[in-house]
């Protein structure tokens, strides 16, 4: 089960999160988000646990729980919603020219 944690402070590691959420079972991944030009934490990530049971535990155990002055968001993690794709011809994006062109005398 993927788990989103929000408002996390910025010095939150990912080794942080993993110890925090071990305390409730087997972790598989962890990724803290970073802005991709200055790599500095958004204030969120995320956690997969494999078992559901140990996850919902962590949700229940950490949710609203203080952790280094912050008082972390803890839920299951929502499927990332399509989005358009970026370039290419027509549908706005970069690239493409609609529509005639040229000068008017």
């Amino acid at each position: 089960m993927k788990l989103y944690v929000g408002n996390l402070s910025r010095d939150v590691t990912e080794d942080d999160l993993r110890e925090l959420f071990q305390a409730f079972g087997r972790i598989d991944s962890v990724a803290i988000i970073k802005d991709r030009f200055n790599n500095v934490s958004k204030g969120f990530g995320f956690v997969e646990m494999p078992d559901r049971t140990e996850a919902v535990a962590a949700i229940a155990g950490l949710h609203r729980k203080e952790f280094k002055g912050r008082s972390m968001d803890v839920n299951e993690a929502r499927p990332r919603p399509e989005r358009p794709s970026r370039g290419g011809f027509g549908g706005g994006g970069r690239g493409g020219r609609r529509g005639g062109g040229g000068r008017r005398f």
